[in-house]
């Protein structure tokens, strides 16, 4: 097996190049990249080597840039390429078995507590007027957006969103759906 070389003689005859713009515009825009970058990860160390290679690529492609404006959109869709080609390439840990693993130790909620539940939630339902009834079954049994609920019925999508809203505050406040302490 042979291990590859890394040789430096063609990239030392080329001497490095600074963009002191580059420099001003990490520095002042620093804050809000790092902000965004911290949205696409769910760790703040892996959001500061994002954004740090987001700001390499960024850099060398500086001379590139045509419109210095819009430098913003160029390092935030270079986060976004970057977390993609990340999470594209995260390890799976599943592996394929002929024996099925043990059941894990997390009891399982008993069948008749739910089907109290599931009754308790209907009569709630049930205790709704008929638009607003009409509203959350169609929009959480039957899994219609709002604007496919509000088509079915006839109205507005901010009827939809007020009457659901106010269907909801009354299942909320009904004594069979409060949680047993």
């Amino acid at each position: 097996m042979t291990t590859p070389v890394c040789t430096t003689a063609s990239t030392a005859a080329v001497p490095p190049t600074s963009y002191p713009s580059f420099s001003s515009y990490v520095r002042a825009r620093g804050p809000v990249l790092l902000r965004t970058a911290r949205s696409l990860t769910a760790n703040p160390n892996d959001a500061e080597d994002l954004l740090q290679t987001a700001l390499t690529k960024t850099y060398v492609a500086w001379e590139r840039i045509e419109d210095h404006r819009a430098l913003d959109g160029y390092v935030r869709r270079a986060l976004l390429n970057t977390r993609t080609s990340q999470w594209r390439k995260r390890k799976v840990d599943e592996f394929a078995c002929e024996d099925l693993p043990e059941p894990s130790g997390v009891p399982q909620p008993d069948p008749a507590e739910q089907q109290v539940l599931h009754d308790a939630m209907w009569r709630a339902v049930l205790k709704l007027p008929d638009r607003q009834r009409a509203m959350v079954v169609l929009r959480y049994y039957e899994d219609l957006s709002e604007a496919q609920t509000a088509e079915v019925l006839g109205v507005s999508v901010g009827t939809v969103k007020s009457a659901v809203s106010r269907a909801l505050g009354k299942l909320r406040e009904d004594p069979e759906l409060s949680p047993v302490r």
